[in-house]
């Protein structure tokens, strides 16, 4: 491991509760993309496969900032283990609907209920900024590790998800997403030396949400677009493998779009980069935007492989340098919530890309699925540009914390006396 990931580590309980937030953020691969397999393989219909795929994402996106929201009031130990009961039961009654061949307004109900999930990965961040708060440069080198940690679960969740559910039985994926996440989060609650301080005896921090924020406004907006290409490249993905005859490599083609963004992140935490971290988010962006075009000239699983690699390469950047936008954007005790509100606007991106891709796969084919991406990918670009401005300039928090310079925020300035730590 390099010196800086090392250096991260040597705080007391990082490595447990990094741990089990890779088990805890496992079914953030595997549930959208188990139930698309799982649905294809039962009933053969990619518009329900995505129709459902989307209702989930909805589902995290309505509720993951409300539960976020009684995080930062609570703690992480009171609030994650109730909704997480609340949602394992949920899929148990989505496999049995499944399996029973239930009416479908049923699939939908139980998929509804299971978006209560929580941010896994939200939390664990939220735990690398109350120990590094102050430090910009390790908290930035945490934000690469943690996006690591994303992409490696997008690595080997799908191939984990599809290839047991094609293998051995349809509903196998969802089932051990469930597992993953009871793992995740009850270990990640029993390690309470690490848990943020929740803030709820604070009457100011009750008074509205951390989406009043413009700039976190422009993230979550930018994300619903960004979460559209991911959410459509899955499912247009899993039926173009489908077409060439190997479903079952879909989950290898995803991983190596994970292996891309995974090994871009590795080297982008080494980096101690200058300038102002909006204008870097800004060519991520339209990077991730231009990439999606080459998915459209893919006519076999190797050539799709490696335009989904180079498409990976800017999404690590960018995600690591908007979790530092995201903390300097909005209150010290609203850090959860902020965060979560940029998962919201994925997981709602993630609804209407699999809803739109899988309805245009039934309709004209996996290859023609592939305008989804590119269409979404044009609308984040145009987000990015119209709102940018919004990022160049931190909004001061509620406790009268002086406004940051843009090389702080980027991680490459002191922490003055007064200010909020940055990213």
């Amino acid at each position: 491991m390099p010196s800086p990931y090392r250096a991260i580590f040597a705080a007391p309980g990082a490595a447990s509760f990094s741990v089990a937030g890779f088990f805890g953020r496992m079914p953030l691969s595997m549930m959208g993309i188990g139930i698309v397999t799982m649905i294809s393989q039962v009933t053969g219909r990619y518009g329900l496969a995505g129709a459902l795929s989307a209702t989930l994402a909805m589902s995290a996106a309505v509720l993951g900032p409300a539960v976020s929201r009684l995080v930062d009031r609570h703690g992480q130990r009171r609030v994650l283990r109730p909704v997480t009961l609340v949602s394992l039961v949920a899929a148990a009654g989505l496999l049995v609907c499944v399996q029973q061949r239930t009416p479908d307004w049923t699939l939908f109900v139980f998929t509804a209920v299971i978006g209560c999930v929580p941010s896994v990965g939200a939390m664990t961040r939220a735990r690398w900024a109350e120990i590094y708060r102050g430090d910009a440069r390790r908290l930035h080198t945490a934000y690469a590790w943690e996006s690591i940690v994303d992409e490696v679960c997008f690595i080997f969740g799908p191939i984990i998800s599809i290839g047991l559910s094609t293998v051995w039985f349809p509903e196998a994926g969802p089932l051990f997403a469930g597992v993953f996440l009871t793992i995740g989060v009850f270990w990640l609650t029993a390690q309470r030396a690490t848990e943020p301080v929740p803030h709820g005896g604070k009457g100011e921090d009750r008074g509205g949400s951390a989406l009043r924020s413009p700039g976190l406004q422009v993230l979550a907006l930018a994300f619903v677009a960004t979460g559209a290409i991911f959410g459509s490249v899955d499912v247009v993905t899993v039926a173009f493998a489908e077409e060439q005859g190997h479903k079952a490599a879909a989950s290898l083609v995803l991983a190596v779009y994970a292996l891309g963004s995974c090994l871009a992140g590795a080297v982008f935490g080494l980096l101690h980069l200058k300038g102002e971290p909006s204008r870097r988010w800004l060519l991520g962006v339209c990077a991730m935007a231009v990439s999606m075009i080459p998915l459209l000239l893919a006519g076999n699983l190797p050539l799709l492989a490696v335009a989904l690699f180079v498409a990976g390469l800017s999404i690590a950047p960018t995600m690591v340098t908007t979790m530092a936008l995201v903390e300097a954007h909005v209150p010290r005790t609203k850090l959860t919530e902020g965060m979560t509100w940029t998962g919201t606007g994925l997981a709602v991106g993630v609804a209407l890309g699999a809803s739109a891709a899988g309805w245009v796969v039934d309709a004209s084919g996996a290859e023609a699925g592939y305008v989804v991406p590119v269409v979404a990918g044009a609308l984040a670009a145009a987000v990015g540009l119209l709102g940018h401005r919004r990022l160049r300039r931190p909004t001061p928090n509620r406790e009268g914390q002086r406004e940051r310079d843009d090389d702080e925020v980027s991680g490459v300035g002191e922490r003055r006396d007064g200010e909020q730590s940055v990213a």
